[in-house]
C-alpha cells in the first residue's frame, strides 16, 4: 500500500454528536486534497459512543484509522499518539469539536507545498466565547511568550500541519507534561502562520473547564521556562535585603524614640505571615519542578492503546 501523502490527526473525547458532522466535512477536505489522505481518528478514552460511531465511519472510508487508548491520557497525549501513527507526508492537527474549520486544512497545505515546514492556524475571530475565556486565553499566551526561551506565536493552538521530518524529530521528544505547540516550535525549520476564523463548538461543552486550563498552563510554563525559580531567587533577595537596611534603622528608632515604638504582635505576626506566605509559594513552584522530574524518571509509556493499527516502520530523522 503507498503511504499517504497526508494524515490528519483529530483527538476525540466524547463526541458522539460532532463526530458524523465532523467526518463529512473533513471527507470533502480531503477529496480535494492534491494526494492520498488518511483521517487519524485518536480515541482518549470516551465514555460515550464516539468509538463506536468511529468504527462504523471507518467501516464505509477506509482513509480512516483508529486508536483507541484504553483510558483518559489528556489531549495532549492524544495529538502525540497521532503523531506516533501518522504515515503521511503532511500530517495535520485538529480538534473534532469542529471549531477549527477543516477547511482550513487546504489553506496549510497550500502552504506545505510552497515549502514550509511548520505551517500553524493562528486565530483572528473566536466565535461563541465567554470575556472570560477570550481575557485568560489572551492573557496566557502572552504570558508564555514574555517567559519562554522560545518565541511562540500568539493565539495559536494545536491547529496546525508539520511535514514529516518535523515529525520525526517529534516522534523522539517524549516528555509527559507536554505542550504540543511549544514543541513544535522548539523544533525549528521553516514556520509561518494562516489566519482563520474560529467557530463556535458544533454541540456539547468545552472538555476544557478552568482547572484543566490552569493545569495546560503550568505545564507550558515548566515545560519551556525556568521564570518562576528566577522570580522566587529574585524575591528571596529583596527580601533579605530589606531586612538587612531594616535592622539599624529598627535599632536607631527604639534607641531614640522609645522602647514602646515597635511593641505589639500585630506588626509580628503580620511579618510572620509574609515571610510563611513566600516560603510555601517558593517551594510549590520548586515542587512543580520536582514533580516533572519524578514523572520522567519513571519512564512508563505516554499512553496505552486498547485498539489500534500497526506503528508505521522506524524511519532516521532528515
Amino acid at each position: 500500500m503507498t503511504r499517504p501523502k497526508y494524515s490528519i490527526v483529530a483527538p476525540v473525547f466524547n463526541e458522539e454528536e460532532t463526530l458524523p458532522v465532523f467526518y463529512e466535512r473533513m471527507a470533502g477536505v480531503m477529496d480535494k486534497l492534491d494526494g492520498p489522505c488518511e483521517l487519524v481518528l485518536v480515541f482518549d478514552g470516551s465514555r460515550d459512543r464516539s468509538p463506536e460511531i468511529g468504527r462504523q465511519l471507518r467501516e464505509k472510508d477506509a482513509r480512516i484509522k483508529i486508536i483507541d487508548f484504553a483510558r483518559n491520557f489528556g489531549h495532549q497525549i492524544a495529538i502525540t499518539a497521532g503523531i506516533d501513527y501518522a504515515e503521511g507526508d503532511a500530517v495535520a492537527i485538529i480538534d473534532s469539536d469542529l471549531q477549527d474549520p477543516p477547511e482550513v486544512i487546504l489553506d496549510l497545505a497550500a502552504k506545505w507545498q510552497e515549502g514550509y515546514e511548520v505551517i500553524y492556524a493562528q486565530r483572528r475571530k473566536r466565535a461563541g466565547e465567554t470575556f472570560f475565556k477570550l481575557f485568560t486565553a489572551a492573557a496566557f499566551y502572552r504570558l508564555i511568550r514574555s517567559m519562554a526561551s522560545i518565541e511562540i506565536p500568539q493565539d495559536t493552538g494545536d491547529f496546525r500541519l508539520i511535514d514529516r521530518k518535523v515529525v520525526l524529530v517529534m516522534r523522539q521528544l517524549r516528555e509527559h507534561h507536554r505542550f504540543m505547540r511549544g514543541l513544535s516550535v522548539w523544533v525549528g525549520f521553516k514556520q509561518t502562520g494562516v489566519l482563520y476564523d474560529r467557530h463556535e463548538r458544533y454541540a456539547g461543552t468545552t472538555q476544557y473547564p478552568l482547572r484543566k486550563m490552569i493545569k495546560f498552563a503550568s505545564d507550558a510554563i515548566t515545560g519551556f521556562s525556568y521564570a518562576p525559580i528566577q522570580w522566587v531567587t529574585s524575591l528571596g533577595f529583596w527580601i533579605s535585603l530589606i531586612a538587612l537596611f531594616s535592622i539599624p534603622v529598627v535599632a536607631i528608632l527604639r534607641f531614640f524614640y522609645s522602647a514602646t515604638f515597635f511593641e505589639g504582635q500585630a506588626s509580628t505576626l503580620v511579618a510572620v505571615l509574609f515571610m510563611g506566605g513566600v516560603q510555601l509559594i517558593s517551594v510549590g513552584i520548586l515542587g512543580e519542578y520536582l514533580g516533572r522530574i519524578y514523572e520522567e524518571v519513571k519512564k512508563r509509556p505516554l499512553y496505552v492503546v486498547r485498539e489500534a493499527p500497526p506503528k508505521p516502520e522506524a524511519e532516521a530523522p532528515a
